[in-house]
């Protein structure tokens, strides 16, 4: 329990339900914020700091020594609120199925220190823990059958792991993963990764990446774009059971 929060609205003689109403949240979503790492979003930290009279850093410590870069922490906020998250991936493992050793590699080729190294992949490792939290939010990654063909550097063992870790990954009950085979030949994924999020209130937000700084999309025509474009990429892969027996076999390819 975030027993700061707690006190901090025993103090002020509020609720979950009395924030919520004066946040514009489901009273659910404001239960939650009681929860150990879950954070709420940067304007409703503040909104709540405001209501209880207290500072940010008082409510939520943690949001004082994250290790996200800055301008990801957005997308991490939404990602913790999330109740089902979309991922298509063309050239990486979705990072909220990373391996440590992974992660670690897509990140070798950076000019970056071996510090800062350190605290990226450490901040999406910690991330994954939505996964296998109660309440998990429905998660349905997509990958190009490229993804599990490919090594870092040649690295076959580290690919071994990785696929062994997706597959582990990919039974559970609230996780499914999807492969689109090589087979398949040109597809509208090939426009390049995006992940799209539902939120509690019913709100749909995505982020795509790039070579550069990811943008977060809340305008509806654009959400209303990607979702069509997961629809028909969804459609190119592969079912949930020849997705999984695809993985495996790309693990033991890697032996």
């Amino acid at each position: 329990m975030n027993h700061a929060l707690l006190a901090a609205m025993a103090e002020a003689g509020e609720t979950a339900e009395s924030l919520a109403a004066q946040t514009g949240v489901d009273p659910k979503t404001a239960g939650r914020w009681i929860t150990p790492g879950r954070i709420p979003q940067p304007r409703r930290r503040a909104q709540v700091a405001q209501i209880l009279n207290k500072d940010v850093g008082d409510l939520w410590p943690d949001v004082l020594k994250r290790k996200e870069p800055a301008w990801f922490r957005q997308w991490a906020d939404i990602e913790r609120e999330a109740i089902s998250l979309r991922w298509f991936e063309l050239a990486w493992v979705p990072g909220l199925l990373q391996t440590e050793g992974y992660a670690r590699a897509t990140l070798a080729g950076e000019t970056l220190s071996a510090s800062t190294i350190d605290q990226l992949v450490s901040a999406r490792i910690e991330r994954q823990v939505v996964l296998n939290r109660d309440q998990a939010p429905l998660f349905i990654a997509v990958v190009d059958e490229l993804v599990l063909r490919r090594a870092p550097h040649g690295d076959r063992a580290l690919m071994r792991e990785q696929c062994g870790r997706l597959a582990e990954c990919a039974t559970l009950p609230s996780v499914s993963v999807h492969v689109v085979p090589l087979s398949v030949g040109m597809y509208p994924g090939h426009g390049g990764p995006f992940i799209l999020a539902e939120l509690p209130d019913g709100g749909r937000t995505a982020h795509v990446d790039s070579q550069a700084e990811a943008q977060v999309l809340n305008q509806p025509d654009h959400v209303a774009t990607l979702e069509r474009r997961w629809e028909r990429i969804r459609g190119e892969a592969l079912s949930r059971s020849q997705s999984l027996d695809l993985i495996r076999e790309a693990a033991t390819s890697w032996t």
